[in-house]
């Protein structure tokens, strides 16, 4: 069933049972209402027969016979009984509809007041006192406008709910529709949005209900999709094109030594030039596989306290043995009364691959290899700057540093693939951190990475 049949169901159900039984209150009260006004018209009469039968100047029985039979208001089979003290008949208005037993004239006397039915009849009893005497007088009759009024009540509640119920059903469904109408587009929107066409987005309008929120998160959901995937397709671009050229570099002398007749002294050079390839194959290869660990859940990477002049410390050692022209100077500013120490929590590996890269980075673009690392503590971050005084990064190219396979203009006769600044980035995000960078022909470049205390 669609969603549009049970809203609308659901809404006719409710508001139907809550109008029938408005309807069945109503009926209730009117029922109750024409009762009491009955049983006042009866006592009415029967107080009215006492005083003009036995009253303090009574009346014949035969004239109040008369004036009962031309009385206009006188009640559908009206009949009065009056019974004295020794339970002896005194009077009976002679129609005989009611059959009245001594147990119920001493019910009458011992209550003063009773009211009963028996069948479509309604009686009244009451205690009259007059002249030093107690007399029961019975007044019954049938309210037959009464129950006629209730039953046409009754009917007009009945069609009336009917009626309302079956315009509730067109109402329902044509309210429904119309609220979900923004959903029924947003289905249609969803249907032609594919990989090769993510660029639609769904229809927010302008209201503020749930589901302008929804499709307004859709659409924040699409542009990550979107960006997640330009970045794929340039990264599997990017990293095909740096694969190919060494491969084909490779290949080409390989090629070319087997159709020639070099000396061995050539065919070692060859084969060095090869290794050299295969070497930044290698560390291409690592470089991706540590870009695609780098770009997953936080919450997947284990954590653990380290610390971070320690690592600092080993980086440095690291590259200058792997690096032995490069000149790296440490300044770990003295903390001031923390209680923490340089402790962080965090990755150990990762974070060492991404000092590293910024220091080997740092060293390469100086232009006397020499890289210079600050390391303070703020007030809930910790903050590195790496600084070298290598060709500035055009201004323009700034933003571009952190994309997979981006290289500035000042790269130009570097060795690299663009692969090492991304990774620090993704490293320092995944730690909650940021990394920013400034540069200029007078002062160079520092990269600054400030991770959350």
């Amino acid at each position: 069933m669609s969603l549009r049949n049970r809203l609308t169901l659901l809404f006719t159900a409710l508001v139907s049972t809550l109008l029938a039984f408005f309807c069945v209150v109503l009926y209730v009260i009117a029922d109750q209402h024409r009762e009491r006004q009955f049983k006042a018209r009866l006592q009415s009469e029967a107080a009215t027969a006492g005083h003009l039968l036995v009253g303090r100047e009574p009346n014949g029985p035969a004239l109040y016979k008369l004036m009962d039979k031309n009385q206009l208001t006188v009640l559908p089979r009206e009949e009065i009984i009056i019974y004295n003290e020794k339970n002896q008949l005194v009077y009976e208005s002679g129609e005989d509809y009611l059959t009245v037993t001594p147990a119920t004239i001493q019910r009458v006397r011992q209550q003063q007041t009773m009211f009963w039915r028996e069948d479509t009849r309604e009686i009244t009893g009451m205690l009259f006192s007059q002249t030093g005497q107690l007399f029961v007088i019975l007044a019954s009759a049938e309210d037959t406008y009464g129950h006629r009024t209730i039953q046409n009540l009754a009917w007009m509640l009945s069609v009336g709910w009917v009626l309302m119920v079956g315009l509730m059903v067109l109402a329902g469904r044509f309210f429904v529709g119309r609220t979900l109408h923004p959903i029924n587009r947003i289905n249609q929107r969803i249907d032609e949005i594919t990989a090769s066409n993510l660029s639609l987005r769904l229809p927010e309008g302008n209201r503020t209900d749930e589901l302008t929120r929804l499709a307004q998160r859709f659409n924040r959901m699409l542009n990550r999709l979107e960006e997640a995937f330009q970045v794929q397709r340039s990264f599997v671009a990017f990293a095909s094109h740096e694969l190919r050229t060494p491969l084909t570099a490779i290949t080409g002398q390989l090629e070319v030594s087997l159709l020639a007749d070099d000396e061995l002294d050539e065919l070692r050079a060859t084969l060095l030039s090869v290794l050299d390839d295969v070497r930044g194959l290698n560390r291409m290869a690592n470089g991706l596989l540590a870009l695609a660990g780098a770009s997953m859940d936080a919450s997947t990477v284990p954590m653990a306290p380290v610390a971070l002049n320690t690592l600092l410390e080993r980086v440095r050692d690291e590259l200058q043995r792997t690096q032995p022209d490069y000149i790296v100077h440490l300044n770990i500013k003295p903390l001031a009364g923390s209680g923490k120490g340089w402790q962080f929590r965090g990755n150990e590996s990762l974070l060492q691959r991404a000092l590293f890269n910024l220091l080997e980075n740092g060293g390469k673009f100086s232009a006397d290899q020499t890289v210079t690392g600050t390391l303070v503590r703020e007030l809930g971050a910790v903050r590195l700057m790496v600084h070298n005084t290598g060709p500035a990064i055009a201004a323009d190219q700034l933003a571009q540093v952190f994309i997979p396979f981006q290289r500035g203009r000042n790269a130009s006769g570097k060795p690299g693939h663009g692969i090492g600044l991304p990774l620090t980035e993704r490293i320092i995000r995944l730690h909650g951190g940021q990394i920013q960078v400034e540069s200029s022909d007078e002062f160079g470049t520092t990269f600054t990475i400030t991770l959350p205390d």
